[in-house]
């Protein structure tokens, strides 16, 4: 069965050097870290981990925009947690046959871990039909043709990051992507009447079902600003 399908891996640059400098424990705190934001993010963006792989994994999604926005926020919560290994990150798009209904054959997904293993930490490397779809909030950072193992002829790629926001910019509250009016995917009204921006709307989505304080616990008329 043929099924078109979004692929990336990713992985923690630098990983192996900690472990033999810091030990195991330290890996594994940071480990635990890692793949925690990773499965948060991608429960809340649908995109499937497919497959744990050490200090890295293989992801997948039906299509390729929530993808890219699980890469980019990725790497923002790496760093806003001030975890010190960056993650490199590598995606591709193509059809492939699911096998045996949990196993994924073809190109795609040996371009997707190819590039991963190109790019260096921090990066997020994709192929440029990939970055076609790419969020609103993102851009291109740089654009090249590289030897991918395999492959008889060089590939374009390009490299992902977020816009540089120049001036006044609202933070997505759920994942604080930076954001201005016209860079956000959806948007919502507060307690107050006041325009929320968000970066997608799966993020409207959890906003909207966080826990609401009771008005008779609220206690003050200020607790519409703190998010209730």
């Amino acid at each position: 069965m043929r099924v078109l399908r979004c692929f990336s891996f990713i992985d923690l640059s630098g990983f192996t050097a900690l472990t033999a400098h810091e030990g195991d424990e330290r890996a594994v705190s940071l480990l635990t870290t890692f793949r925690s934001i990773v499965r948060e993010i991608c429960s809340r963006r649908g995109v499937r981990i497919d497959k744990w792989l050490g200090d890295g994994a293989m992801l997948v999604s039906t299509h390729p925009t929530p993808m890219l926005a699980t890469l980019l926020e990725i790497e923002h919560s790496m760093k806003a947690a001030r975890v010190r290994l960056q993650v490199r990150c590598g995606a591709s798009v193509g059809e492939v046959i699911l096998h045996e209904g949990d196993d994924y054959i073809g190109h795609p997904v040996n371009m997707a871990a190819r590039l991963c293993d190109l790019a260096a930490g921090g990066e997020v490397l994709v192929t440029r039909e990939v970055a076609a779809a790419r969020p609103t909030w993102s851009r291109i950072t740089s654009s090249k043709q590289v030897e991918v193992k395999g492959y008889d002829e060089p590939i374009d790629v390009v490299t992902l990051g977020l816009v540089v926001v120049r001036g006044e910019a609202a933070a997505c509250p759920v994942c604080g992507i930076p954001l201005t009016a016209d860079l956000a995917d959806s948007n919502a009204l507060d307690a107050v009447g006041a325009t929320v921006l968000f970066c997608a709307d799966s993020c409207r989505e959890t906003w909207e079902r966080r826990p609401k304080q009771a008005a008779e616990h609220q206690g003050s008329l200020r607790s519409p600003l703190m998010g209730f």
